[in-house]
Parts: C-alpha cells; sequence; structure tokens
C-alpha cells in the first residue's frame, strides 16, 4: 500500500501552534493543567519517589535517542512487547547534572531501583524490567494527550492553520504506530517541566500539591465564559482575586488525588501558604494565590513552547497514511 505524503507547503509549524495557544490560553488551561496532574499522579504513584522517576525516565530517554539514531522506530505494541529495555550505562556524575540531584542521592536511588528490581545487571548489560512498574505503560496518557491535541486541533482550523480537525483516534493511532518517537517527543517536553518546577517550588512534592489545586481552580472556570475573557483578567479573576466564587480543595482530597501521604500534604501546604503560592480559607479549603502569576507563567511559556513543537510533530505525523 502506498502511502499518503503531506503536502510540504502545508506542514503546520510549532511557531505557528504556539501562537494560537496564546490566543485561547483562557480555552486551553482548564483541559491541560488537568491533563497534567493525571500525568503528575502517575509518575508519583509509580515509585512514590520523584527522583527514582526521574532517574528511570531519564534512561528511558537515553534508549529513545540510541533508537532515534540508529533509525529503528517501534510501534506500541513492539515496545511494550518486550519485558525488559536495554539502556546504556548508569553516568552518576551524568545523571546529578542532568537531574539536578546531588550525586550521592543519585548513587542512592540507583541502588535503591536496583534493590526494587527495576535496574538489572544482567551479563555485563543493563536494563530496566517494565514487570516492577506496569503502570507506566502510557494508554491513558496516550488518549489523554490524544483528547487534548484535538481539541487544540478545533482552534488551528480557526485560526486557518489546517484546514480540518484531527479526531482523537486518529491521534491515538498515529501514538502508539510511531509510539517510540513520540514518547520520546513527550519525554522532552516532560523533563523539563519537571526540571523546571523543582527549582520553582524547591521540590516536586511541593510541585505536585500546588499543582492540584491550581488544577482545581483551572477546573471550575470551565464552567464560565471565559471565551472572550483576555489572558490578563481570566488571571486576575479565577487565580488571584480574594472573591473567587469556587470552593478551593482541602487536604485529605489532595493526598487521595495525589497519592502523596496527608501528613506530607499538610506539611506542603503550609510551605506554600507561608510563600504565598496558595491561599486559604476559612474552612480549610485551599486556592491559587495569586502572588506569584508571573513566575508560574514564565515556566508555564516554557512548557507551552515544547508542547508546540510536540503538537506540530503529532499533527504531521498523522497526516501520513
Amino acid at each position: 500500500m502506498s502511502l499518503t505524503l503531506p503536502e510540504i507547503t502545508k506542514q503546520i509549524h510549532s511557531e505557528d501552534i504556539r501562537k494560537v495557544m496564546e490566543k485561547n490560553f483562557n480555552t486551553i488551561l482548564p483541559i491541560w493543567a488537568p491533563m497534567q496532574l493525571a500525568w503528575l499522579n502517575g509518575a508519583y504513584r509509580t515509585f512514590k519517589d520523584y527522583e527514582k522517576f526521574m532517574i528511570v525516565m531519564f534512561l528511558m530517554m537515553k534508549t529513545f535517542d540510541t533508537y532515534s539514531k540508529n533509525l529503528v522506530m517501534l510501534n506500541f505494541d513492539e515496545f511494550f512487547d518486550q519485558n525488559m529495555v536495554e539502556i546504556e550505562t548508569i553516568n552518576i556524575t551524568e545523571l546529578s547534572k542532568n537531574l539536578n540531584i546531588p550525586k550521592e542521592t543519585a548513587r542512592r536511588k540507583i541502588i535503591e531501583l536496583e534493590e526494587l528490581g527495576t535496574v538489572k545487571r544482567i551479563n555485563k548489560k543493563i536494563i530496566i524490567d517494565r514487570h516492577t512498574w506496569p503502570n507506566i505503560k502510557p494508554e491513558d496518557s496516550i488518549k489523554r494527550m490524544s483528547y487534548f491535541l484535538s481539541n487544540l486541533s478545533n482552534m488551528c482550523v480557526e485560526e486557518g492553520l489546517i484546514s480540518a480537525p484531527i479526531k482523537s483516534e486518529r491521534l491515538v493511532e498515529t501514538s502508539k504506530k510511531h509510539f517510540s518517537l513520540i514518547w520520546s517527543l513527550y519525554y522532552d517536553m516532560q523533563m523539563p517541566m519537571l526540571l523546571n518546577h523543582k527549582k520553582l517550588y524547591g521540590d516536586l512534592e511541593t510541585f505536585h500539591v500546588c499543582g492540584t489545586c491550581i488544577s482545581n481552580d483551572a477546573l471550575h472556570t470551565k464552567k464560565a465564559d471565559i471565551s472572550k475573557m483576555s489572558k490578563e483578567l481570566y488571571l486576575e479573576k479565577y487565580f488571584s482575586s480574594d472573591s473567587k466564587h469556587f470552593t478551593g480543595v482541602n487536604a485529605m482530597s489532595i493526598s487521595d488525588i495525589t497519592g502523596i501521604p496527608r501528613a506530607t500534604v499538610i506539611r506542603k501546604l503550609n510551605k506554600l501558604i507561608k510563600l504565598k503560592f496558595l491561599k486559604i480559607d476559612n474552612k480549610k479549603h485551599y486556592s491559587s494565590g495569586g502572588v506569584h502569576t508571573k513566575k508560574l507563567l514564565a515556566v508555564q511559556k516554557i512548557v507551552f513552547d515544547r508542547l508546540s513543537i510536540f503538537a506540530a510533530r503529532v499533527y504531521h505525523l498523522s497526516s501520513i497514511k
């Protein structure tokens, strides 16, 4: 069967997608924030330890990069039919530098991953055993991302970037067909997101707790008429104002949503209140504080820049039939 190749003159550029995202920020955020929270929840639950997850994620990124350099592309089933994935040698200094963790911490986490059986050394090879972390199989993440990209494609149609919206089902099919390439691009987007938020908040558990509150705020805005509202007014009214017309989220709910122990959640909430990232009402419900909006938007800009690159690549691949 012959391929239907995309027309070069009609290819969509990441810079144009980025402009669409900025123009439709109010509509995008209520979809994007809960989707990212769901991914964070899964990431944390994998090992109950962000540093372990990021180490495995980094090693997988290096493996995906090796596939790409050798012109190897695996579909979803081919990749997950392998119970073990061979990785390159583990360089503690490289891990420490790229993940911004002390060398001793990186070394200790590798030992703990070996004790869990996640990382194994077999006949001079280093492999990752997926039996020890089955929930990393990203069926739900692919569906959520495809839903988001489908919604974004509708906005791109309205702006004249593409002629017709792309259905979620088509995007799921594309993601699974080109899995090793697309998931490499996905991790290239998510890893800087984790590292930049860690730098902003001090640790990823604090970011996760704060992100849960911000996601709750964003979800509430879906019920309002925000399409004609400027980005500045939207952020002021729903994320900064003291007179919000919706309920925040309590510590127990945050713990249930994230999987982070309640005692840790309370400790992180106290930190976030002190730093004015969050507000608390008289019923002990937490919501975004609005004080650090500029800092948060600066990090979000980097995420959206990479997201636009990711979207352009996926749309391009989905046009190949």
